[in-house]
């Protein structure tokens, strides 16, 4: 594992923000949080407040958003004519959560809506003829697309054939060219001026509903209970924790844990969590979601999350959970065949991992990929037979940009879409061999030498006396953490542990006392024969909740021994 800190900040915003926050000699903050807030582009001390307490009044006037104002007229124009709406989205987390959502509103305005979910198996991603048919066939007149939809330009010509009108909500990169759509939102359009761009598919259907809400004099009192969606979507899309994905994940998470829907709360006992973080939603939500559609159909989580009635929701949730558990066996079962071929047909020593077996499960795929990237660090591909071509999910290492050297074999490809470090793609089965030497080619060349081993970055080396309640709770408000605004990780140098056992079934996790704390390391048993001597630390401080009784502990990140003891 390479250690690397992360960029000093501008010792000028440092100093002044650390100014403005002592300004009361009574209350003094550590130096170290400005520079952590100025490590997230926090610079200035009102930017800091709104950090610290996102509001929903930080949220940009949504029809900053290109072809906004044409979007919510299309729909208005269709409530009021009494026209059917189909609600259209993708079978994962976002997808399906944008679904409810927007599904949600309409009905609550007494539209004629339903909703579409596509068969992962049968109709693979995105928009589908099979579903623009059936909106034709049963008079829906407006499909809204969500999390899905931006180089659907086929089909959604296709729809404008049957006399069906589409208004596209998505988040991924467009292609050269855009759907002729009656509206396309999506910020990573090169001409929309919109100012955030990282939103997920569920957040660009919440701003639709803003949009509409706010053209008709109204607030966003109705849209409140909707933001544990958002939230949900925004943990499990893995999208940036800053800007308004920061407001609309503080609100959600408010809901979800004053308030929880009773679809929420019925996957919450099977997992039996509690919702405090984003990262708690990704451990309990979001797999059994996903599980949905990844082993049976994505309308199953739909269904759930629209349920208001508990016990209804809680017989639904012990059906998903059993997606949940047939998924893990799955993909266990895959990945260990994976690991085999890499063996059997030499490739260990590769730049690139890319496999296929045409009875692998779909559903599974992207989950292999990652497990894949645990066992040899590099850009994988794992492709499974879908219909009459291939389909493979992509994962990439820390830093390599792998939707853009899919593009750069895109002439393989059938199709492809996704981001930097997440992809899907297809091709025909003919193609698959040119397509595995054009990527192993193409990751050769552009492949760095940082991109091959695993990076921790910590922020700062602390002091022991920096780990305190009160920096504690400081550290909580920094929450949620993700993308753009990861978890602090502190070092701790020439440590000596105290009271080291191993824990655990398998004695696979370490445990032990680091200056008068509880240190947990989970996975990290076989570092036990390093902690005879002096030992440098990566922790994040965290705290242990257990009978009642809650104390700091802090967890490791990873170990390494002291050169000098």
């Amino acid at each position: 594992m390479r250690w690397s800190q992360r960029d000093k900040p501008d010792s000028a915003w440092v100093d002044a923000l650390y100014e403005a926050f002592n300004q009361d000699p009574t209350k003094p903050l550590d130096r170290n949080f400005s520079r952590l807030l100025v490590s997230r582009g926090i610079k200035t001390y009102a930017d800091a407040l709104s950090f610290f307490k996102p509001e929903i009044d930080q949220l940009h006037d949504p029809f900053l958003m290109k072809d906004m104002d044409r979007a919510v007229s299309r729909i208005k124009q269709g409530i009021a004519a009494g026209e059917r709406i189909l609600i259209f989205g993708d079978y994962d987390v976002d997808g399906t959560t944008a679904v409810a959502l927007a599904y949600s509103y309409l009905e609550k305005r007494g539209v004629e809506v339903s909703y579409y979910i596509p068969d992962r198996y049968l109709e693979g991603y995105g928009l589908s003829y099979q579903g623009i048919q059936f909106a034709s066939d049963n008079d829906f007149s407006l499909i809204i697309a969500l999390d899905c939809g931006i180089k659907s330009t086929e089909e959604v010509d296709f729809a404008r054939s049957l006399g069906v009108d589409m208004v596209i909500c998505d988040h991924h990169t467009p292609g050269d060219v855009l759907p002729n759509a009656v509206a396309i939102l999506d910020p990573k359009r090169l001409d929309c001026p919109y100012p955030f761009k990282e939103l997920c598919g569920c957040g660009v259907g919440f701003k639709l509903l803003q949009a509409i809400e706010t053209s008709e004099g109204r607030g966003l009192e109705s849209l409140m209970p909707l933001t544990d969606l958002v939230a949900v979507a925004i943990g499990a899309d893995v999208v940036s924790v800053m800007g308004e994905n920061r407001v609309l994940a503080n609100l959600g998470l408010e809901v979800l844990t004053k308030n929880p829907r009773p679809g929420f709360k019925a996957l919450l006992g099977q997992a039996k969590r509690d919702v405090v973080s984003l990262t708690d939603l990704n451990f309990s939500l979001a797999p059994r979601i996903n599980a949905a559609g990844r082993m049976k159909q994505g309308t199953y989580a739909v269904s759930l999350m629209l349920t208001d009635n508990l016990s209804a929701a809680e017989k639904e949730a012990k059906a998903i959970e059993q997606f949940n558990l047939d998924r893990r066996s799955t993909d266990q079962s895959v990945s260990d065949e994976a690991l085999q071929q890499i063996i059997e047909l030499g490739e260990e020593d590769r730049n690139s991992t890319v496999v296929y077996h045409p009875d692998w499960h779909k559903g599974v795929i992207g989950i292999v990929a990652s497990r894949l990237i645990s066992s040899y660090y590099r850009p994988t591909l794992v492709f499974t037979k879908s219909g009459e071509y291939l389909a493979a999910s992509a994962r990439s290492v820390q830093g390599y940009d792998i939707y853009s050297a899919i593009d750069a074999c895109s002439e393989h490809l059938i199709q492809f879409g996704g981001h930097a470090y997440a992809a899907g793609l297809s091709l025909k089965e003919s193609s698959y061999q040119d397509f595995k030497e054009a990527f192993e080619k193409h990751v050769t060349k552009t492949l760095k030498p940082e991109h091959k081993e695993p990076e921790v970055t910590y922020d700062y080396i602390i002091d022991p006396s920096f780990i305190s309640q009160r920096n504690f709770r400081i550290l909580n408000r920094f929450e949620p953490f993700g993308p753009d605004n990861p978890e602090p990780v502190f070092r701790l140098n020439k440590v000596q542990l105290e009271a080291v056992r191993l824990i655990g079934s398998e004695g696979k996790h370490l445990k032990a006392r680091c200056h008068g704390f509880d240190l947990i390391g989970f996975g990290f048993g076989e570092a036990i024969e390093h902690t005879k001597n002096k030992v440098d630390l990566l922790v994040t401080i965290g705290e242990n909740n257990w009978n009642g009784k809650r104390q700091l502990q802090l967890q490791l990140k990873d170990l390494r021994e002291s050169q000098e003891n």
